[in-house]
């Protein structure tokens, strides 16, 4: 049985048999692995990043850390587009809407390659003031301005390789989205030690090896898209309306999400101690805990594809059990991972650092966060399907007041002003996610989101 035959259980009894659960686990596996390794790959890259940047000295460790913070800024409209197209193809695809189909894709990627181009341009040429006008230390200052501009030169090929990934995934071609990131992943890594370490572009490596990979990785994915679009390459404004209709509400999100990310640097750059020391152990450990953040994220966004492959053949009861089924696996999934993490907390601090007060205050960051990982991995999945129904904007509002009401104000007020210190903000970003998990969960299990795919 696959999806695309739309051949699913229509016993409409109120409970599942134990069969209809084991076709539901197995599909939701058959979506979620490959994007495991998707988000592995991500994740050898990152930390490959930080570890280098580590060996070059914590202002380097640091700087990495916030200027990709900011050059995610520039790819949120990518990954906005992305949400809507998958929310849209994967119904279009899963109701054999072949023809529309492709017009939605063949726009979509269009409408990214324009956006990518234009912001990457805009990105070259701000990134040397950006830094300017933020209250960071000046030893970091230049450095991150110079990896922000080689970042910001590769942006145009990043945002394609994020779009085709999302048409791959819609058309449920997840093995060559794996394929084409493995070979990223390889790239990156590959360049990343050649460039730093045997060259004479130092630091500016790290960046630069990113964005050839990513250019790498958007000239494969073409030639997969190529082959799907069954030679249709014409452009839609209907199907471009609904796929900004879906994405600007996670399009803002991410832009709270990150900007809230920017002041949580700020904020813990404003401790009155160590807190240089403190920004690069933040960025150490949020690094490790990609180990946790970006399976959770494989999870949600093979979550999306499937509720919204359902969706696209009318079995909404099938849909919301999904759902439910693949947020169940990604807790189980995680946990496991997570108590991995707590384990080897300190080897892993002391592989990206060897300044020992990054080090403890790493350790101290991920005990602390680890806690709250199942939660997070449970409102993320979840997130995930009402975004495949299209339901955008109740996941804006939960993510985003829980950055800006919740974990804000109290990492401010017990970090900075009541003096608490590094482990009050750790406290205070585990409350938002469990407002988090709160708010998602209750508009889930209402069914509202369903609607949304009509």
């Amino acid at each position: 049985m696959t999806y695309e035959t739309g051949k699913y259980p229509q016993k409409q009894s109120r409970f599942f048999k134990l069969s209809e659960y084991e076709t539901h686990i197995r599909e939701s596996w058959s979506a979620s692995w490959p994007m495991l390794f998707i988000m592995l790959f991500e994740f050898l890259i990152n930390i490959t990043d930080v570890y280098i940047a580590g060996k070059l000295g914590k202002v380097y460790q640091a700087s990495v850390g916030l200027s990709y913070q900011i050059y995610f800024l520039f790819i949120i409209l990518a990954n906005a587009m992305t949400i809507g197209s998958v929310s849209l193809l994967s119904r279009q695809f899963a109701a054999g809407e072949k023809s529309r189909f492709s017009e939605s894709a063949f726009t979509s990627m269009a409408t990214s390659a324009a956006a990518g181009f234009i912001l990457s341009a805009g990105g070259f040429l701000l990134s040397p003031f950006i830094f300017g006008f933020l209250d960071i230390p000046d030893a970091m200052k230049e450095f991150c301005s110079s990896l922000l501009s080689v970042y910001c030169g590769g942006l145009f090929f990043h945002y394609f390789l994020i779009n085709s990934n999302g048409v791959l995934r819609a058309s449920r071609n997840f093995k060559k989205s794996m394929f084409t990131m493995a070979l990223v992943c390889v790239s990156n890594i590959s360049l990343n030690f050649y460039l730093v370490f045997n060259t004479g572009l130092g630091y500016r490596g790290i960046a630069l090896s990113t964005a050839l990979s990513y250019a790498l990785g958007a000239l494969i994915n073409m030639v997969h898209i190529t082959r799907i679009l069954a030679g249709i390459r014409r452009f839609s404004a209907d199907a471009a309306k609904k796929i900004i209709g879906i994405g600007w509400p996670s399009g803002l999100q991410q832009v709270f999400w990150n900007l809230g990310f920017t002041v949580l640097y700020l904020i813990v750059g404003s401790l009155p101690s160590r807190n240089i020391e403190t920004m690069a152990a933040l960025t150490n450990g949020l690094r490790i805990e990609a180990a946790i953040y970006l399976p959770a994220m494989a999870f949600m966004m093979s979550n999306a594809v499937v509720v919204g492959n359902l969706l696209g053949h009318r079995k909404e009861r099938e849909a919301y059990a999904s759902g439910i089924i693949t947020a169940v696996i990604a807790v189980a999934f995680i946990t496991a991972i997570t108590a991995l993490v707590v384990f080897n907390a300190t080897s892993l601090s002391g592989l990206l650092s060897d300044n020992g007060a990054v080090m403890d205050e790493c350790v101290r960051y991920i005990y602390i966060s680890m806690l709250a990982e199942p939660v997070f991995a449970w409102a993320v999945v979840i997130s995930g399907a009402l975004n495949g129904a299209g339901d955008t904007k109740s996941v804006f509002f939960a993510v985003s007041s829980g950055m800006w009401l919740i974990r804000l104000p109290l990492c401010y007020f017990l970090g900075i002003q009541a003096g608490l210190g590094a482990s009050a903000i750790w406290w205070s970003m585990n409350a938002s996610i469990i407002y988090h998990a709160a708010m998602v969960t209750a508009r889930y299990f209402k069914k509202g989101w369903m609607k949304h795919a009509d």
